[in-house]
C-alpha cells in the first residue's frame, strides 16, 4: 500500500465517497465538464478517481492529480447534488494529501514558500506589495512598460490582467478600529477585512463599513486578524490554513459582537468551513463552531436591518447585471440578498445574466495556474454578459471582480462597460 493510498483511507471517509450515486445531476452544474464533456473533469468522475485511489485500484496518480487541479473548486455541484455530497471538503483533503507527498521543483518550492508562508499570512508584506503596485501604476513605470512592449514578454491573458487590476493607493492602515453607527445602534459587528480586500480593494472595505454604519451597525475591526487561509486550503497547504484559522478565531473571540461580517465570497465561505477544517481538534472544534455561527455576508445584514427601507438609492440610468460569487452562493447560500439590494437602486435596471450562478473562471489563483481553461470559461461568460446589454457588472468577490474586468478588457469594451463590487455600487447609489 502506498503512503498516498494510506492517507486517502485515513483522511477521506469511504461513506462520503459512497454517497455519490453517480446520478449525473452535477454534470450540467460543473464548468469544467461543460467545457470538456469529459467525465474525468466532472465531480462524479473526480469522486470515482478518489475512490479508486482509496481502494488501491490506481497505482499511478498523475491523471488523478491533474483532474483535481483542473477543478475550479466552485462547489456548484453541491447544491445540485440530491445526496448532499460534500465534494469541496473531499477535494481539498485530496489536494492536501498529494501536496504533502509531492517533491516539488526548486522553483515551485520557492514560489509556494513566498506566496503561502511569507506573503499572504503577513499583512504588512501585503501592504508593501500593494504599495509597490501603486508605485508602478503612478510613477510612470506602467506607461513606460506598455510603451516599450515589455509586457509582451508575458502571456496575453497576463498582459490583459495587468490592465484589469484596480488603480490602488499606497496601503495605509486606518488607526481606527471602531466605527460608530449613524443614529441608533442596532447591532455590533466585527469586520473581517481580508488580505486582498484590505490592500488592493481597501476602498471597497471602507465602502462596506460606511454602509454598515448607515444601517445602524457599530463596526469593530480586530487588528490581530489575518488572511482567511482560503488560498492555502484550495492549494493543498492545509497546515497553513489551520494555523491561520486558529489565529482568526482567537482574534474575533476577543471582540464582543453580534455578527462577523465578510464582503468577499471566497473568504466568507472558507471562514464558514472553519468548523470542518478543525473538526478533529478537541481544543479548537467548539471554538470554531461558535465563530462560524456568527459569519454573515454584508448584504445579508443590510437586508436584515432594513437598509433598503431606511435609505434612497439612485444611479444614472443604466443596465446592470450580477455575477454570483460561487462560494457566496454555493457555500453560504447567499444570492437573493445582493439582488434585492441591486433592485432597490433607482435608475439601475437589473438584467439577469444567463448562468450567472456559474463560475467566471477566477477561482482564487486558477486563472494563473490553469490559464487556458480559465480564459475559455471567461470568454463564454462574457457572451452571456453581452446578451444583457449591461454597462455595469456587479459582483461580491475580489477574484471575480478582477476576472470580470479582465473579461471586459479581452472584449475591448473598457470604454463602455465596467465591473464593480456590490458595496461600491451601493455607496455610489446612496442619496445622502
Amino acid at each position: 500500500m502506498s503512503m498516498i493510498q494510506k492517507d486517502f483511507e485515513e483522511r477521506i471517509e469511504e461513506n462520503e465517497l459512497l454517497n455519490c450515486m453517480r446520478c449525473g445531476f452535477c454534470l450540467p452544474a460543473c464548468p469544467t465538464y461543460i467545457e470538456t464533456k469529459s467525465e474525468i473533469h466532472s465531480p462524479r468522475g473526480r469522486i470515482a478517481l478518489m475512490k479508486a485511489v482509496r481502494d488501491g485500484d490506481i497505482d499511478s496518480y498523475e491523471q488523478v492529480e491533474e483532474s483535481l487541479n483542473v477543478c475550479l473548486g466552485c462547489r456548484a455541484c453541491e447544491p445540485a447534488c440530491p445526496a448532499g455530497v460534500n465534494y469541496g471538503h473531499m477535494l481539498e483533503e485530496a489536494r492536501a494529501i498529494f501536496q504533502e507527498h509531492n517533491k516539488p521543483s526548486l522553483k515551485e518550492k520557492t514560489v509556494r514558500k513566498t506566496v503561502f508562508k511569507q506573503l499572504f499570512p503577513n499583512q504588512k508584506r501585503m501592504e508593501q506589495a500593494t504599495s509597490l503596485l501603486s508605485f508602478y501604476q503612478k510613477s510612470g513605470l506602467q506607461k513606460t512598460s506598455r510603451k516599450l512592449g515589455i509586457l509582451k514578454l508575458f502571456p496575453k491573458h497576463m498582459q490583459q490582467m495587468e490592465k484589469a487590476l484596480p488603480q490602488v493607493s499606497k496601503a495605509e492602515r486606518s488607526a481606527d478600529t471602531v466605527f460608530k453607527a449613524e443614529g441608533d445602534t442596532k447591532a455590533t459587528v466585527a469586520m473581517f477585512r481580508g488580505c486582498l480586500m484590505d490592500t488592493m480593494f481597501h476602498e471597497t472595505n471602507q465602502s462596506t463599513i460606511k454602509l454598515l454604519n448607515k444601517a445602524g451597525c457599530d463596526v469593530v475591526v480586530p487588528n490581530t486578524q489575518n488572511c482567511c487561509g482560503a488560498l492555502h486550503g484550495h492549494s493543498g497547504e492545509k497546515e497553513g490554513a489551520l494555523d491561520l484559522a486558529k489565529k482568526n478565531i482567537q482574534a474575533f473571540e476577543d471582540v464582543e459582537c453580534d455578527y462577523i461580517i465578510t464582503n468577499a465570497g471566497g473568504c466568507g465561505a472558507f471562514l464558514h468551513d472553519y468548523h470542518y477544517l478543525l473538526r478533529h481538534d478537541s481544543i479548537w472544534s467548539e471554538r470554531a463552531k461558535e465563530f462560524v455561527d456568527k459569519i454573515v455576508d454584508f448584504s445579508s445584514i443590510l437586508i436584515k436591518l432594513g437598509f433598503i427601507d431606511q435609505h434612497n438609492l439612485k444611479v444614472s440610468p443604466q443596465y446592470v447585471t450580477y455575477q454570483d460569487s460561487c462560494h457566496l452562493r454555493n457555500v453560504m447560500g447567499v444570492y437573493k440578498e445582493p439582488r434585492a439590494l441591486i433592485q432597490a437602486v433607482q435608475g439601475g435596471s437589473l438584467v439577469e445574466m444567463e448562468k450567472a450562478d456559474s463560475c467566471c473562471g477566477s477561482a482564487g489563483i486558477y486563472n494563473i495556474t490553469q490559464p487556458d481553461m480559465s480564459m475559455q470559461i471567461l470568454d463564454h461568460k462574457m457572451k452571456h454578459v453581452e446578451k444583457t446589454y449591461a454597462q455595469t457588472i456587479i459582483t461580491s468577490n475580489p477574484g471575480c471582480l478582477i476576472q470580470m474586468r479582465l473579461g471586459i478588457e479581452r472584449e475591448g469594451k473598457s470604454d463602455s462597460m465596467r465591473a464593480v463590487h456590490l458595496a461600491d455600487y451601493l455607496l455610489e447609489a446612496l442619496v445622502n
